[in-house]
């Protein structure tokens, strides 16, 4: 069952569960696998461009949902698996080239809330007089 709300709605979701998305990668620590360590703002913008890809993909997906006959892709029975292919590719470059904006402002939010740990890490570690 599918629940109508306006875009505002819809946006606001989506950078709340951006936001805890992120930040439970974030506190991960750092990557296996990498040769050099990234800083947490390199991971955040990463994580930020990720996970508008994966937005994107949804919604091309759903653009993309009642194409039929011949296309690109034909009209056979695997075309709905390399359409899937072929939207994830086409969000990973969008999102790569700029978005619609998406990952900016869930960066800005980790960016924000990482400071804010920061100084709540460093306050608590004041001793009181």
């Amino acid at each position: 069952m599918a629940i109508s709300l306006g875009f505002d709605s819809h946006i606001q979701a989506i950078t709340a569960a951006a936001t805890t998305a992120a930040t439970a990668t974030a506190k991960l620590g750092s990557s296996t696998g990498t040769a050099a360590p990234q800083s947490y703002s390199d991971k955040a913008r990463k994580q930020s461009v990720d996970f508008e890809a994966t937005f994107l993909n949804s919604m091309f997906e759903h653009m993309f949902t009642d194409i039929k006959g011949d296309g690109p892709l034909g009209s056979g029975p695997g075309v709905g698996v390399w359409r899937s292919f072929l939207t994830n590719e086409y969000a990973k470059s969008f999102a790569k080239s700029g978005g619609i904006g998406i990952a900016a402002n869930v960066y800005k939010s980790l960016m924000a809330h990482q400071e804010a740990a920061a100084q709540a890490k460093a306050a608590a570690s004041v001793p009181a007089m």
